[in-house]
């Protein structure tokens, strides 16, 4: 099913595009757990979809020709999530040490992170979705807390504990684009099945649809 998705994500080429022999239809050639396609189309865009696990990444915008490579740059450019210090909430009528939220105040798990005290060694630990709390028997104060959304890469600069945080700190994601890849420039090349597309992350091999 999730492959049907992806696939509909798609918009198919017209059969005549001619204009650059990678203009067509691509299919992840990675699997079994991971699932996406790439559309080169003979207007001067693309599209790209790619879902791993938790991680769900989509792109559209312009290519051109660099010598016998295609490079692809995401068009509009995404404006990529960030995370910024908001005002503590209460969860089930008590207020987290730590708590990672949504806009909408809703809690996300999963977020790792490092807590740094007035004495001894830090805590590192992942968030739930109602936070994390110190345990009642340890009196030690948080002096700063660092915070990194593992799926996407979100991260924040250290956040520095004052007395007027009393020992709190709620991190808000701002989702913005979240999710939309910013190809500047990745390039691609022709491979005999398909094309290689060569990302900061690592390379993408896709098999070329209808050619089988």
């Amino acid at each position: 099913m999730r492959t049907l998705l992806l696939a509909a994500a798609l918009v198919a080429a017209p059969a005549a595009a001619q204009d650059s022999p990678f203009v067509g239809e691509y299919s992840l050639a990675e699997g079994p757990d991971v699932g996406g396609g790439l559309l080169i189309r003979n207007d001067g865009r693309f599209q790209y979809v790619l879902a791993a696990g938790a991680l769900d990444e989509r792109a559209e915008g312009r290519w051109e020709m660099r010598g016998d490579t295609i490079c692809l740059t995401t068009d509009p450019k995404p404006v990529p999530p960030a995370m910024k210090k908001g005002p503590p909430i209460e969860v089930d009528g008590a207020v987290p040490t730590l708590l990672v939220t949504w806009p909408n105040g809703r809690g996300i798990a999963g977020v790792d992170f490092v807590i740094g005290f007035d004495r001894g060694d830090p805590v590192e630990d992942y968030t739930q979705d109602y936070g994390w709390t110190m345990p009642e028997d340890d009196r030690r104060i948080p002096r700063w807390v660092e915070v990194r959304e593992p799926i996407y890469g979100i991260t924040a600069p250290r956040y520095e504990l004052t007395e007027a945080d009393g020992g709190k700190l709620r991190v808000i994601i701002e989702p913005n684009d979240i999710g939309v890849v910013d190809f500047e420039g990745a390039c691609a090349e022709k491979t005999e099945r398909g094309l290689t597309l060569h990302r900061a992350e690592g390379q993408i091999r896709f098999v070329r649809l209808g050619d089988d």
